[in-house]
């Protein structure tokens, strides 16, 4: 399944408004600022808005406060597409996007999915990255960060049968 996302950015905390609190306006969000430990204007985190507004969702992390709160930029990755999918494929598909990007950038303050990719449903996905998608990697492939012991399972890279 390609998952083709659209960046917009960058948005500050303050220009949230900005960004909208359409019907529509779900996807996946990364947030750049400072790290005590990688420097400024890193990637922090990488979230979600799936039944929730972008403009609502990223209120609730709690940037607020942060070291350099008025230096912060939001990205908003919307999907592609004429056609609006289901509510139930359009969460699915959200969610399957950031765990993906998240196991695969592995941002200073996410901790879930950064280790492996359980998930079986991420085999086949493929997400496209498409204008301002910042320090994303242009395509991410859930095949490719599977852990190789279970590519193994599947026969991909079982080196026992070409022994001779």
């Amino acid at each position: 399944m390609d998952i083709h996302l659209e960046w917009y950015g960058p948005y500050l905390l303050s220009g949230l408004s900005e960004v909208g609190n359409e019907e529509y306006d779900y996807g996946v969000y990364q947030v750049y600022g400072t790290h005590p430990v990688y420097g400024s204007n890193v990637l922090l985190y990488i979230g979600k808005a799936s039944q929730q507004t972008f403009g609502v969702r990223i209120q609730q992390e709690g940037w607020k406060g942060n070291q350099d709160e008025e230096n912060i930029q939001i990205y908003v990755g919307r999907f592609s597409g004429k056609k609006k999918p289901s509510d139930k494929k359009w969460d699915q598909e959200i969610t399957l996007a950031e765990q993906l990007l998240i196991h695969a950038h592995k941002p200073a303050l996410n901790s879930q999915h950064i280790k492996s990719i359980r998930n079986p449903k991420l085999d086949d996905v493929h997400v496209l990255n498409w204008y301002s998608y910042r320090d994303l990697m242009p395509e991410v492939s859930g095949m490719r960060w599977k852990p190789k012991d279970e590519i193994d399972d599947h026969g991909y890279y079982n080196n026992d049968d070409d022994q001779e």
